[in-house]
Order: structure tokens, then sequence, then C-alpha cells
């Protein structure tokens, strides 16, 4: 069974940092409806410089998953404007509280998500159906639970990345009832909130980086297999000889 150990965790930063990289523009555009028009380039501006942090070498390997997610959340509460980096920061914050462990099985993923949106309601003071990121956080989470009986952390984590991605679609005819959105009224209905959408992002970059280990397995165990096979049928032909 897939474990999600720190490797994992480094990978899913980078991945999250190339996403909303690629994904910036969307981000400032659904962003421009409901705000300031800043959420992708803070963001991107924000795991730029996580990935830095990452690559800085201080002779001290990061031991647990809740280090890496707590120098992410760290890095976003001091580069990121806006209310993104306060969110997300503390989102990553309440999460590495809760993984500090070298690995994380299913139970442990679900207790990373749950830890995530209670840091971002704790914050942001907001509920489903206000058309925010919680909107998003909240459908992960029930997701996630749902899916800790599989006992795969990657399941979970694909359910959650599920949950989210229908929690944000909901949000589209919703009217803001929080931050500068609010202020809208009903010109803020008809898109997607963008905090709902880069959770999504989130969320789908960390099962992309657990399918990595997934299939590093299936390779090698295909290998090892094959070898097995390979010396069986040498052995039987040796045999019959």
């Amino acid at each position: 069974m897939t474990r999600l150990d720190v490797a994992w965790a480094e990978r899913w930063v980078r991945r999250a940092a190339a996403e909303i990289h690629a994904r910036r523009d969307e981000l400032t555009e659904l962003d421009r409806h409901v705000g300031d028009g800043d959420h992708g380039a803070n963001l991107d501006r924000g795991f730029a410089a996580v990935v830095a942090r990452l690559d800085e070498s201080d002779g001290a390997p990061r031991q647990t998953v809740g280090q890496v997610l707590g120098l992410v959340a760290t890095t976003l509460m001091s580069t990121v404007g806006g209310a993104a980096g306060p969110l997300y920061g503390t989102a990553f914050l309440h999460a590495s509280r809760v993984t500090g462990r070298a690995s994380l099985d299913a139970t442990g993923v679900v207790a990373l998500v749950e830890a995530a949106a209670d840091g971002v309601v704790s914050r942001g003071r907001a509920e489903v159906g206000d058309k925010t990121m919680v909107d998003a956080w909240e459908p992960a989470v029930e997701a996630a639970g749902r899916a800790v009986a599989s006992g795969d952390p990657v399941d979970v984590l694909r359910a959650a990345a599920d949950g989210a991605r229908q929690g944000a679609a909901s949000t589209v005819p919703l009217a803001a009832a929080k931050g500068r959105a609010a202020y809208l009224g009903g010109r803020s209905m008809g898109t997607e909130d963008p905090g709902a959408r880069s959770t999504v992002l989130l969320l789908q970059a960390a099962v992309q980086a657990a399918v990595v280990v997934d299939a590093s397995n299936d390779v090698s165990g295909g290998a090892a297999n094959g070898a097995s096979n390979r010396a069986s049928n040498r052995a039987s032909n040796e045999a019959a000889s």
C-alpha cells in the first residue's frame, strides 16, 4: 500500500507551483470578476518562493511531512498579499500540525485535509454557500472521509480533489457573501470563485504527486515479476533438458 512521505510532500509543492504558474491567467481572470484580479499573480509569486525555499540546501533534510507543510505555510504568509496568503498560509500551518510523521496513511490524509479546511474557516470565518474557497474545502473533507475505508491514501486524495472540484463548480451560480466580492451582490454570480478554483488545483497536484509513486511501484513490481518469471522459465527448461 502506498504511503505518502516527505518526498511526496515536496513533489506536491513543486507540482502545485507549476500548475498555479500555468493557470495564473485563468485565476487572475476569475478574480477580476469578484476581487482585485491579483489571485493568480499572488499565488504564483508565493509558490515560486516556496520552491526556492525547498531548493535551499541547509544540510538538514526534512524528516516529516509536517515540516514541508510548515515551510509552505510560513513562506506563503510572508510573500502572498491579499486574502490568499493568510488563508492558504493558515491552511498549511494547521495541516502541518497533524502531519508530524515520516509518511501518511489514509487516515493521515483525511487529517491533513480536515486540518487545512479548519484553518481556512478559522481565518476567513466563511461558510459553505458564501462563494469562497470553503465551498471547495468542505466537500473535499466530506469526500475524503467517505473514501478512508479503502485504506489507500491515494484514493483518499483523489476523492478529496474530486469533492473540491464539485464544490468549486457549485460556486458559479452563487452570490458572494464574504470579502470584497460581497459588495458586488448579484454581479458576482456566474463565475467560479477563484479561491475555490485554486483549491482544486492544489489538491489535484497532490494526487499527481502521489500517482508518480504508484507508477514507480508498478514499474518496479512489473520488473520484479518479469525477472521472477524469466528465472522460473529457465529453471523449468533446465529441468526438462
